[in-house]
């Protein structure tokens, strides 16, 4: 054999070692950080919300981009405090237009609800010229969040106080310049939901395009600003109607049942190709183990965040797995069949499968694409576990399988055992 060859092989016996390092409940880490399992909704717990969006000021035509759009928005808005796998989808309940956001595994519950519900209209106000002490009035200036391109967390360079930084698109850039520039020596407030943040007095004039809100504000409220300010502005109002905590005892029962299916489609599985193939079913049979190692290792690498949907994703890849390997050993009978030699039929046997076995992942791939990218959710676990299960089940059939047959098929009890597939 090549020398290449007994490289390639160690390195495959190396990732499937390592995976299995990783994959291990007692020494699951890798590069020195412990990786546990992510769960979802369905399997750890956490919270179900559900907002009334207020349509009553949008024309018929446009409200369906309305709820789209505010979707995003609670979307990135929940996506900037971490929360891994969310539900963010819009439903109706009767005449009612509601938007239901599952977020698993969260502790502050009213920290997540008072980011969610928050319209974030950011504005920029200037003093009305009949202002007095007693009754201050500020006019818009046509500067709003709408002109943002970037917000930030800063720290005041004297105090050390974090403070939000403002980065202003090309048009927003304009009208800062031109809102201080008439103000000088004048206050000039940023308003968020009507509410003053802060009304600085303009020194000069600013065409950087970057402006700061200081205030009496902590960390977290400064990085909470910036992911509102961030994520935009929600088109319509929004209401919360609904609330309950999700417990994890579901959860529990759910993982330990999809185990022991999990379980048991391995081993019928197994039975099947050793029972169909003999000594070749067996080597199929070690490098779906080493398959499955993999996966559950890239699982906490990513890291993926599992739901039952995405446990199924797995275990439905678990059999398109062995479907190259089929196909494979099916072609390696055919070649068998017409009096070649063993090594050359085994090569003609993966060289021809190959084809068929790119082609059906390549399309299972595609679906699964299409389903992550146009759907939210679990569907979304359930597309990505799927894909990332086939494709590495193309390592687990063509690589692994191979090089574990050639080594059989260098000893000539190997041989013989083969030849009887």
């Amino acid at each position: 054999m090549k020398r290449s060859f007994w490289i390639g092989l160690l390195l495959i016996l190396a990732v499937i070692g390592l995976s299995g390092y990783i994959s291990f409940p007692a020494t699951g880490k890798f590069l020195g950080r412990d990786l546990p399992v992510r769960q979802g909704l369905d399997l750890q717990g956490g919270v179900r919300l559900a907002y009334e969006l207020d349509l009553s000021k949008t024309a018929d035509s446009e409200k369906s981009n309305a709820i789209e759009s505010t979707r995003q928005v609670i979307e990135r808005r929940v996506n900037g405090t971490g929360v891994s796998e969310p539900l963010i989808q819009p439903a109706k309940v009767g005449t009612t237009n509601t938007i239901v956001v599952e977020l698993p595994g969260i502790k502050d519950v009213q920290q997540a609800t008072d980011l969610i519900g928050k319209t974030a209209q950011l504005e920029f106000k200037e003093l009305d010229p009949s202002s007095t002490e007693n009754d201050v009035k500020w006019l818009p200036t046509g500067l709003t969040g709408k002109q943002l391109k970037r917000a930030q967390v800063s720290f005041d360079q004297t105090t050390n106080a974090p403070q939000v930084g403002l980065q202003f698109n090309d048009d927003g850039k304009r009208l800062f310049g031109e809102i201080t520039g008439r103000n000088v020596n004048k206050q000039v407030a940023i308003f968020l939901d009507d509410q003053v943040l802060s009304a600085p007095n303009v020194q000069q004039k600013i065409d950087s395009g970057d402006a700061v809100i200081t205030g009496q504000f902590t960390i977290d409220q400064v990085k909470q600003l910036v992911s509102l300010l961030n994520a935009g502005a929600l088109d319509v109002p929004i209401k919360l109607i609904e609330q309950h905590t999700v417990g994890a005892m579901l959860g529990a029962d759910s993982v330990k049942k999809s185990l022991v299916a999990g379980i048991i489609g391995l081993i019928l599985v197994a039975l099947f190709m050793v029972f169909n193939y003999r000594l070749a079913g067996f080597i199929a049979v070690l490098a779906l183990t080493g398959y499955a190692l993999i996966t559950l290792a890239l699982f906490k690498i990513i890291p993926v965040t599992l739901t039952l949907a995405g446990i199924a994703g797995f275990i439905l890849s678990i059999g398109m797995a062995v479907d190259a390997n089929i196909l494979i050993f099916e072609r390696l009978r055919e070649e068998l069949r017409e009096g070649k030699v063993l090594k050359i039929a085994l090569e003609e046997a993966f060289r021809r499968a190959w084809p068929s076995v790119r082609d059906s992942n390549a399309s299972t791939i595609i679906t699964c694409v299409i389903l992550y990218y146009t759907t939210t959710g679990s569907i979304r676990g359930f597309a990505f576990t799927l894909a990332l299960g086939v494709i590495v089940s193309l390592f687990s059939s063509i690589t692994a399988s191979r090089a574990f047959l050639r080594i059989l098929s260098m000893s000539k009890v190997g041989e013989r055992q083969l030849e009887k597939i």
